[in-house]
């Protein structure tokens, strides 16, 4: 019986995720980023020190535990691969060489409500990079690049990279005159869901904000552009603050080389602010062009305080693609397909059970030369193999004889064949993945 929120993909799904992942992992070592994985598990107090709420973290005990008041040592599974990123660095730090560039790909659990796209396990591949006490902020500037690159790589729509800087909203707060910058970052984080009335409302509330102030939020919040006009804009409501300017020069700077790199692919958007407390600079979100409704697939940010060693800081930049929540959107539209529903490119007909040895030779010649082969179940009618074939999509069938001839079935051409030699075309040798 299926559990919400835990999927479990049929064989061509899988096979396409394993396409995806295989595109993620080549872009992020083009970019030198190195693999690591980290163990599930983290201290409860470790998970919820970092912005996740208890109510979604799922606690890891033994079925004949005794004793559930032990706090400390309780144990949760990771809700994100950034906390548990940052924890390896604190103890691992004398063994890596910085600035660090990693990449993860791994299963995450967050007990949330599930919804299309949106599970309880799911697969995320994160890239981070870390440095020792400071962080030259080019590394901002560097994420949408790779993440744009691995999108281009993908049968998929488009991708537009949202990006906004805390800095900036943070420095227009202050300079408004509200001190819980905090507070209101989290209410205009709402925006979406509740409206721009609720908004001003909830500001009022929260961090007693006059009707000048909580329009200038809003006003604030409604700035974007895929060029450096956003800038003017933003002067334009005449606030001014030092942390502002820094923000906005360095939301320039991500804008404007991801421009040059590929037009179209970067916007700023001054709304978006990521809800976890760690974020302290630049923030990414990612949305597919035509499935803007379903939200981001892909988000990240700068943070400095996430992880330190005494008196040393490990301040990082990362950003993660929600590889099962990208999938089960594009699932769910029937965006994507896959040529076969098996891997096998050749199935070797058996005209008897006494020649399956002779099959199982041939097979094994093709393999080797890195054809995936198999062989008949059955010394079934070749009527019946052939429809073997096809029901799996498998584009050819070799049959043994004296020439051995393999068959196209979706053209019926049939030619002699030598398995130390013949070759398929290049686009039949594996399943392709397309868009729906």
């Amino acid at each position: 019986m299926p559990i919400s929120g835990f999927p479990e993909w049929l064989p061509p799904q899988r096979m396409i995720e394993q396409f995806v992942l295989d595109k993620i992992r080549s872009t992020f070592e083009l970019y030198g980023f190195a693999p690591l994985e980290t163990r599930a598990v983290e201290p409860v107090e470790t998970l919820l020190s970092k912005g996740e709420t208890s109510k979604e973290v799922y606690l890891l005990r033994r079925l004949q535990e005794d004793d559930l008041s032990k706090k400390e040592d309780q144990l949760g599974l990771h809700f994100d691969l950034t906390v548990p990123f940052a924890r390896f660095v604190v103890e691992n730090h004398g063994k890596l060489q910085f600035p660090f560039r990693r990449y993860q790909i791994q299963k995450v659990w967050r007990g949330e409500r599930p919804q299309e796209g949106r599970y309880r396990e799911f697969l995320q591949a994160d890239i981070d990079v870390v440095n020792r006490d400071t962080l030259p902020f080019h590394f901002d500037t560097e994420m949408p690049l790779v993440i744009g690159d691995v999108f281009k790589s993908l049968p998929i729509p488009p991708a537009v990279i949202q990006v906004n800087n805390r800095k900036v909203c943070e420095g227009f707060y202050r300079g408004l005159g509200l001190s819980d910058t905090a507070q209101v970052l989290r209410t205009v984080d709402k925006l979406d869901k509740i409206g721009p009335d609720k908004v001003a409302a909830l500001l009022a509330e929260t961090v007693g904000a006059s009707d000048v102030q909580a329009a200038a939020c809003l006003k604030l919040a409604e700035i974007s552009g895929s060029d450096g006009s956003f800038v003017d804009r933003v002067r334009a409501l005449g606030v001014t603050d030092p942390l502002l300017d820094e923000g906005l020069e360095e939301l320039l700077q991500v804008v404007e080389t991801a421009g040059e790199h590929a037009p179209g692919l970067v916007r700023a958007e001054l709304k978006i602010a990521r809800g976890l407390d760690y974020y302290t600079g630049t923030v990414y979100e990612t949305q597919l062009r035509g499935y803007e409704r379903f939200g981001s697939v892909c988000s990240g940010g700068r943070y400095e305080n996430l992880a330190s060693v005494g008196n040393t800081r490990f301040p990082g930049v990362g950003i993660s693609i929600g590889v099962s929540r990208l999938l089960g959107i594009l699932f769910g539209q029937n965006a994507l397909g896959v040529s076969r529903s098996v891997p096998t490119c050749v199935v070797v007909a058996v005209p008897s059970e006494e020649q399956r040895a002779d099959c199982e030779r041939i097979a094994t010649a093709l393999r080797r030369r890195g054809i995936p082969t198999e062989v008949a179940p059955t010394a079934a009618k070749f009527g019946k193999q052939i429809q073997f074939a096809d029901r799996r999509g498998i584009p050819y069938v070799w049959f043994p004889g004296e020439p051995d001839t393999v068959k196209d079935i979706r053209s019926g051409e049939q030619v002699e064949a030598v398995a130390a030699s013949w070759q398929p075309p290049a686009a039949d040798l594996h399943p392709v993945v397309t868009a729906g």
